[in-house]
């Protein structure tokens, strides 16, 4: 028989192996194991790179423009940029007085009360849904208030705005939508949606398919939006009283063209004033399209 002191020596041994048994045997497995489960964690918290691709935005239109963003020399883009934007504008106001020449024949025959031709009442209905002119008012009233709004913008005046509000023809909406005058749209995919719009607003920048379609809506929303009512107030004075339509004068009537109002126009009259050397030009022909 074994000795009480013997059987105590062999009950502390298995005592030990007990408690040390799952720190030698089961090791590897479980060691195994939680290296897997701590390289599972470790990946999750590593902060994941995120690679942005910078997409280039297709121009919406076919024409091809000048890189005004690449010429450095500030003379040269002023030059190529009032080059680029004078024939689209001398064509508008080309169009604007053709018109104009009518609607001063149909005053004289309405003044003597004589008819118009069937030809020419429609014409004129139709001049009177374009500019927005009461349909219900007589034949008289309707020709004097399109004279008021069927009417030219000086070409100074036009290239200047136009500059300031594309930037000399470099900001996106010029470069992707021919949009060189800032003129919102209202209808979904009209145009290019804002970066900075704010949430729930619906506007975007209208898109153009050429400089000739951009330039008549820009004309279009001077002589028709109810906006514009004293700038174009302003513009048939000058006419009244024989005067030249002065671009500095008639600045003073967009103040509702930018949420800028008056410092708005303090900036497209600077601009005007500091640019004489690329308008003076413009100037003379202004003067010669201007007059009826």
């Amino acid at each position: 028989m074994k000795s009480a002191t013997l059987i105590k020596i062999e009950l502390l041994l298995l005592l030990i192996l007990f408690l040390v048994a799952p720190f030698t045997f089961f090791k590897p497995k479980v060691t195994e194991q939680t290296v897997e489960e701590s390289t599972i964690k470790i990946a999750e918290k590593k902060p994941q790179q995120v690679i942005v691709k910078k997409v280039l935005e297709k121009p919406l239109h076919q024409v091809i423009l000048p890189d005004f963003a690449a010429i450095r020399d500030v003379k040269s883009k002023k030059k190529k940029f009032f080059d680029f934007m004078r024939p689209a504008v001398v064509r508008q106001n080309n169009e604007l007085l053709a018109t104009r020449i009518k609607l001063n024949l149909w005053l004289e025959h309405i003044s003597l009360e004589l008819p118009l031709s069937i030809q020419e009442q429609q014409e004129l209905t139709a001049l009177v849904k374009r500019y927005r002119v009461n349909k219900d008012a007589s034949p008289l009233s309707q020709v004097n208030e399109l004279l008021v709004r069927v009417d030219v913008v000086p070409m100074p005046l036009v290239l200047v705005q136009a500059a300031n509000e594309s930037a000399w023809g470099t900001s996106r909406f010029s470069r992707i939508g021919l949009n060189f005058f800032g003129i919102w749209c209202y209808r979904q995919g009209c145009g290019m949606v804002p970066s900075g719009r704010n949430v729930g607003a619906k506007h975007e920048v209208a898109a153009f398919k050429s400089l000739d379609a951009a330039v008549a809506r820009y004309f279009h929303n001077l002589n028709s939006n109810n906006a514009y009512r004293v700038f174009r107030t302003i513009r048939f004075e000058l006419r009244a009283q024989d005067q030249p339509l002065n671009p500095e004068v008639l600045a003073t009537g967009l103040l509702p063209y930018s949420e800028r109002g008056a410092d708005y126009v303090i900036d497209i009259t600077k601009m005007l004033r500091q640019n004489q050397q690329y308008l003076i030009e413009d100037n003379t022909k202004a003067d010669v399209a201007v007059s009826d």
